[in-house]
């Protein structure tokens, strides 16, 4: 079976236009994989504490050797990535803040990296992603317009970073759908369903 993780970030709810991108997306996504499982992962109503000295000492010691504080502090990473390990594909939906990801998006990457599990340090130095064969898509929702070939394209650091990130721990195979202005939205210049009706091709193209 296969099975999509949904990493859902805005904290605007229903007027959140990337949460409105990710329905799209599943919808289609559950036409072109019939009996897939969909596991959504909510990050506003995830707890995402901040990495701290109990944790990084429990990412890096085996387990039978835990204190209780340190098998409290690693617990939510060990089922974060127990999540993408136990899935095909990732869809991160996403509000871009400041020309880079949330800070709560953040805070998930800092728990799914993890040594030995979502990748390995070789010998030499180098790296290898453990989260091979499976793939991601990136709906991104921007109030400016960042595309690539605008005018503002270099202000544009949450694609690069996701698409490295992605990339360290395995998963090449990533697709991103911008979609900008959405200020627009805000301003009632246009309304939430004439941006994502708009993103809708691209998004279920992604989907397929």
């Amino acid at each position: 079976m296969t099975t999509l993780l949904k990493i859902d970030v805005s904290t605007r709810g229903d007027s959140s236009v990337s949460r409105k991108l990710g329905e799209q997306f599943v919808t289609q996504w559950k036409e072109s994989h019939t009996g897939g499982n969909v596991v959504s992962r909510d990050l506003t109503t995830t707890e995402l504490p901040f990495v701290t000295l109990p944790w990084i000492l429990a990412a890096y010691s085996p387990v039978d050797g835990h204190t209780p504080e340190q098998k409290s502090a690693i617990d939510v990473s060990d089922r974060l990535v127990d999540e993408m390990q136990n899935s095909d594909h990732y869809l991160i939906s996403t509000p871009m803040y400041n020309f880079a990801i949330p800070a709560i998006l953040k805070a998930w990457i800092d728990h799914v990296v993890r040594a030995g599990k979502t990748f390995k340090t070789n010998p030499d130095g180098s790296y290898t992603g453990l989260l091979t064969g499976k793939k991601a898509t990136v709906l991104l929702a921007s109030a400016g317009v960042y595309e690539p070939g605008t005018p503002a394209e270099g202000y544009n650091f949450l694609s690069p970073y996701l698409r490295h990130i992605l990339g360290f721990m395995g998963v090449s195979d990533v697709t991103f759908v911008e979609v900008g202005a959405t200020y627009t939205v805000d301003r009632k210049m246009a309304t939430l369903e004439s941006i994502t009706d708009a993103a809708a091709p691209a998004v279920i193209a992604a989907a397929r």
